[in-house]
């Protein structure tokens, strides 16, 4: 069963069906003793950094998910999920995040629109068994006015250009991983990269 974190801020049905497309069975759910009992979370995200972190705090899902991810669970975040996943971000002054993986979150600087919306190429940081599943040119949908930077470059696998910025598009590190794109709205190869993370990762 894959946990879907419900924190009150997430497109949570369009992962949902996702992953009921691939086959996989999901529940959506607020309540740490369902989502503890799952072999996979997922942590999704939508609006701003801080005001998610204040809805997991609220609900005591923080904890359960610092637990789960040190007791060696799996977790995927997506969008602001992934970038929860970082030590911080400045949007909207500074607000911690988990810090399981390094880095800080900062707004794209870019005459370029933001936030960034529509599809991007992926382009690899290092080899990875996900380069011998995605196609050739494989693009991914982003809709994000911030990114990852200060990085570990061990943990970031796929990034996009947007301008002369390099965003983090898909990263990990042991049990936790980060999908800055939203996998479930990118075609084929958006879900052979769900697939691959609810059952290889």
């Amino acid at each position: 069963m894959i946990g879907i974190i419900d924190y009150g801020m997430g497109n949570l049905r369009s992962l949902e069906n996702a992953l009921k497309y691939l086959g996989k069975e999901c529940v959506i759910s607020s309540d740490p003793e369902v989502l503890t009992s799952c072999e996979r979370l997922i942590l999704p995200g939508v609006g701003a950094f801080g005001d998610c972190m204040k809805n997991l705090k609220d609900r005591k899902l923080d904890v359960m998910v610092r637990e789960y991810v040190e007791k060696g669970g799996k977790i995927l975040g997506i969008c602001l999920g992934m970038q929860m996943l970082f030590e911080s971000s400045e949007e909207k002054g500074f607000t911690e995040g988990f810090g399981f993986l390094k880095g800080k979150v900062i707004r794209l600087q870019t005459d370029l629109p933001v936030p960034e919306i529509g599809w991007n190429e992926l382009e690899w940081n290092q080899e990875h068994p996900l380069k011998g599943i995605l196609s050739e040119h494989a693009h991914a949908y982003y809709v994000h006015s911030y990114y990852a930077a200060q990085t570990d470059p061990d943990d970031l696998i796929i990034c996009s250009l947007y301008g002369d910025i390099r965003v983090a598009g898909l990263v990990a590190r042991a049990n936790v991983a980060g999908c800055q794109f939203h996998p479930e709205k990118s075609g084929e190869d958006g879900l052979k990269i769900l697939k691959y993370y609810m059952e290889e990762f």
